[in-house]
């Protein structure tokens, strides 16, 4: 099991930017739960992500957001929780997982679908909801 980072660098900004939130249900999912997220869709947002934060609520996340779908890159640069990224096609389906992706890790990540969304949770999340692909998620964003 991937464990957060023994330590987390700096935040160089004082006041990070005010992120909308919404709503995400797996309904396919053991016990049917609801996320709270955080919404990245502008490209500041999109960079900086779970950057220096050292705890994330059980049923919490972030959402990153696209018009459109396409092959996904992430990295755990300055990311100091372990965690799960789903990757989403515009209609919800899940169309990869990454679990128990490890901190503070430039090494580029990414599935072989096209995402329209990347939901990142913390590590372990999925699997004890029991996530898979081909589940639907439902986005009230």
């Amino acid at each position: 099991m991937a464990k957060p980072a023994a330590a987390c660098p700096q935040d160089p900004v004082t006041e990070p930017p005010a992120l909308a939130h919404g709503k995400l249900t797996a309904p396919e999912a053991k016990g049917a739960p609801v996320l709270d997220v955080e919404i990245a869709d502008t490209p500041a947002t999109e960079q900086r992500g779970l950057m220096y934060r050292t705890k994330l609520g059980e049923n919490k996340g972030m959402i990153f957001v696209w018009p459109s779908e396409s092959r996904r890159t992430f990295w755990m640069h300055n990311t100091c929780l372990p965690l799960d990224m789903l990757f989403l096609a515009k209609d919800g389906t899940v169309v990869g997982l990454l679990e128990q992706v490890p901190t503070l890790n430039d090494r580029a990540r990414s599935v072989r679908c096209p995402a329209a969304y990347v939901l990142e949770v913390n590590a372990g999340w999925t699997r004890r909801h029991g996530l898979k692909p081909g589940m639907k998620l439902e986005l009230a964003l």
